[in-house]
Formats: C-alpha cells, structure tokens, sequence
C-alpha cells in the first residue's frame, strides 16, 4: 500500500502542478509535504509513471526556473517597502 500511495500521490501533485500551474513551492505547501518530496514524487516517480503527464509538468518546471529571479527581485522590493512604512 505504501507504494501505491507514493505513486499516486506523484500524478495529484502533476495534476495539480498542471491545472494550476502553480510551483514546487506552492504545491507543498496544498498538499502539506515538503519540497524536496514534491520534486522526488515529479522528478522520479512521475517520470517512470506517467512519462506524458511528467513532460507537461516539465514545462511548468522549466517556465518557473526562468521566472525565478523575476519572483526573487518583486519579493525583496515588497520586503524592503514592507519596512519602509
């Protein structure tokens, strides 16, 4: 049964991940794992599972890695005029 879990708790998290094109991060944090778990579930067991599903997740994976220094500088300019006020 534990296998079984795992594996299906890899396609929820692509599922998820695809509908709402969310990130590593965010998806952790609905399905209260950790992210390390989300990527292992996505990287390893996704790709022998579902090698579709895994492709399309892949994408958003991608598209969020280019996006991340966008996300960084918006989060730090936030921060710093969280302070200022």
């Amino acid at each position: 049964m534990y296998i079984y879990d795992t594996y299906k708790r890899a396609e929820d998290l692509g599922n998820y991940m695809i509908e709402n094109r969310s990130t590593v991060r965010a998806t952790a944090r609905h399905f209260g794992v950790s992210k390390s778990t989300v990527h292992k579930d996505i990287t390893q067991r996704l790709k022998m599972q579902n090698p579709v599903l895994y492709s399309q997740v892949g994408r958003i994976l991608e598209q969020n890695k280019n996006e991340r220094h966008i996300r960084g500088g918006m989060a730090t300019r936030l921060k710093y005029k969280k302070e200022k006020c």
